[in-house]
This record gives C-alpha cells, structure tokens and sequence, in this order.
C-alpha cells in the first residue's frame, strides 16, 4: 500500500501564497487518483481538491476555485497543492490521500483508504 509525507506548510500572511507536496512511496503511485483535504480547529475534514491518476481530471471545492490548483508529478511520485490568495479562512491542518482509482477524483474523505499525517498552514489577516 502507498505511504504519504506532506510538506510545505507553514505561515502566511493573508493574500500570500503556499506551495503543499506529498511524497508517496510503497505502492504504483500512477494507480491512485489523490487529493487534499483540510481540517480546521472544531471543524469536520473537507476536501479541497482531487485529481485522476493521469492529472487530466480534476476537481475542488468551491472555495478554493481560481484559487488553488492540484497537480501530480508521476515521475516523481509526488503530489501538489498551489495555494494562492490564501486568506485567514485556509488555516487549517492539510492533509494529502489516496484512493485506489484510476479516473474518478472525488472530495468524500470516505473514499480515500491512505491517508498522510497533515501539514500545518496559518494564514493571518
């Protein structure tokens, strides 16, 4: 099964910009659509964006449209997360998964059976 190492978390002001990876390891990383989820203090996990095994397929929250994008390096076994316009609304704990699926990204937490151990992101206003 895949194993998943998050980084680039950290603190930014409002307006600024973030860049989240996830290294995958332990399994074909091409045969797993990924994506991201978030948790904030008190609240439940959210999916934020998802994407096929092949990158062509894509999919996001409605909050983080025009504003994130989800891509993967296969090359590289890697997953990414480019925040931009990141607002006091984003601090949250993200966390990258896995879902053994070619061609379906979905935002259901449910779906995903690998999970990584999250990566910090505080945006202050």
């Amino acid at each position: 099964q895949v194993q998943l190492v998050e980084s680039g978390g950290g603190s930014v002001q409002a307006g600024g910009s973030l860049r989240l990876s996830c290294a995958a390891s332990g399994d074909t990383y091409n045969l797993y659509c990924m994506g991201w989820f978030r948790q904030a203090p008190g609240k439940e996990r959210e999916g934020v964006a998802g994407i096929s095994t092949d990158g062509v397929r894509t999919v996001y929250a409605d909050d983080v449209k025009g504003r994130f994008t989800i891509f993967r390096d296969n090359t590289k076994n890697t997953l990414y997360l480019q925040m931009n316009s990141l607002t006091p609304e984003d601090t949250a704990m993200y966390y990258c998964a896995a879902r053994r699926e070619l061609y379906s990204p979905v935002l259901n937490s449910r779906e995903y059976g690998h999970w990584g151990q999250g990566t910090q992101v505080t945006v202050s206003s």
